[in-house]
């Protein structure tokens, strides 16, 4: 009997998409794949007036949700915020009544400007990529859903120049085909500092 794939919704948030070298083709990429629902939520909600109903259907009708972004300034673009402090409402999301995103998975793909060895008690930032995420993670603990470990990708301002690009979109898709196919190791994810450099412990092949 085979399993019916797990659905995916990738929010993606990026202001200034223009000088995007790398969250651009992995959008574009994402938007390729089966069983993907791919928003742009920039693009649709220039003013930032966001259909709740809209956007918690969707949350409904999917099984895995992403945050996609840029790191700025330790955390979100902005109109991610603004998704999470609108669609996430009290006895939808969480309270007595809010066990919508009850046993959902959660993940941020994101990419980051510094080195990873700036992201340490005695690096630059002073705090672990996983210690800046903690907002989030503490919303998907609150709204019950499994949070994993991200997928990252560091300097990326010098990604496009030393060829970069292309592998970390590779290695995406593959994370997302082996989400959506129930072929990743959700247990193991959720302890690791990023998904990257681990895919091949964490994906089981056909």
């Amino acid at each position: 009997m085979t399993l019916a794939a797990k659905k995916i919704l990738v929010l993606y948030a990026h202001p200034s998409q223009e000088r995007s070298e790398i969250n651009t083709p992995l959008f574009k990429a994402t938007q390729l794949q089966p069983n993907v629902t791919a928003v742009d939520l920039y693009g649709e909600y220039p003013t930032f007036r966001i259909n709740i109903d809209k956007e918690q259907q969707r949350l409904r009708d999917h099984d895995i949700v992403v945050f996609m972004f840029p790191l700025y300034w330790y955390s979100t673009p902005a109109i991610l915020k603004e998704w999470q402090d609108l669609v996430l409402e009290y006895n939808f999301a969480y309270g007595a009544k809010g066990k919508t995103l009850c046993g959902k998975t959660f993940l941020c793909a994101l990419s980051a400007g510094g080195s990873e060895s700036a992201y340490c008690e005695e690096g630059y930032n002073h705090f672990t990529l996983r210690e800046l995420l903690r907002p989030l993670e503490q919303m998907a603990n609150l709204t019950g859903m499994t949070f994993l470990a991200p997928f990252a990708l560091f300097c990326a301002r010098s990604a496009s120049e030393e060829n970069r690009v292309d592998t970390h979109v590779q290695k995406w898709v593959r994370t997302l085909r082996a989400l959506s196919e129930d072929r990743f190791d959700i247990e193991q994810a959720q302890s690791l500092e990023k998904l990257n450099g681990h895919l091949d412990l964490l994906i089981r092949e056909h």
